[in-house]
C-alpha cells in the first residue's frame, strides 16, 4: 500500500539517496551531480515555502519510493508552476506516480496555479510516457539543451491545465 504525505525535512535524506540512484544510472534526469540531504532541503522545502510543495510515497513499511515537487520557474508564463517526479528505480509502473500526481495536482490547486509544466529529455520515455497518462500534453520543443556535465539533450515540454 502507498501512501502520500507533504514532504518533511525528516524526509530528505532518503529522497537524497533514491535521487542520487536515478542521477547515478544517468539518462532519465537533468541533473548530473549527486545531492545531499541539505541541498533538498533548500530546494524542495525551503526555496519557496509559500509558493511550491512536495509530496513524498511511502511504502508498507515506511520507506520513501518516490517524490514529488511543484515550484515556480522564473521562465514560466504567469500562473503555471514546474513539476519534477522521482520514483524509486525498480519501482515505477506500480501506481507510486499516480498516488503522487493526485496529491500534488491538488497542491497546485490550493496555491492557485493555473497549469502544471513538465520538462523532460526527449530521450526519457518512461517519463515521456507518465506525464502523457496523465493527460499532459507537449507545448514546447527544446533542442541541444547543456546539462551541467556538458551533454546536450533535446527536451519536450508538457503541460497539464488544472
Amino acid at each position: 500500500m502507498i501512501r502520500t504525505q507533504r514532504a518533511a525535512t525528516g524526509d530528505c535524506r532518503e529522497m537524497a539517496e533514491l535521487l542520487n540512484d536515478i542521477i547515478k544510472a544517468g539518462g532519465t534526469t537533468a541533473l548530473t551531480d549527486p545531492v545531499s540531504a541539505g541541498d533538498l532541503r533548500d530546494w524542495v522545502l525551503l526555496s519557496q515555502p509559500d509558493d511550491s510543495a512536495c509530496q513524498v510515497a511511502r511504502d508498507s513499511l515506511g520507506e520513501v519510493v518516490g517524490f514529488q515537487w511543484i515550484g515556480p520557474n522564473a521562465t514560466l508564463p504567469p500562473g503555471a508552476v514546474d513539476i519534477a517526479t522521482f520514483v524509486r528505480m525498480g519501482q515505477t509502473g506500480l501506481g507510486i506516480g499516480s498516488r503522487l500526481f493526485d496529491a500534488t495536482r491538488q497542491a497546485a490547486q490550493q496555491l492557485g496555479y493555473i497549469w502544471i509544466n513538465a520538462t523532460i529529455r526527449a530521450d526519457n520515455e518512461s517519463g515521456l510516457t507518465y506525464y502523457q497518462s496523465r493527460g499532459f500534453r507537449d507545448w514546447r520543443f527544446d533542442e541541444d539543451v547543456a546539462l551541467p556535465d556538458g551533454t546536450l539533450v533535446n527536451k519536450i515540454s508538457k503541460r497539464f491545465d488544472l
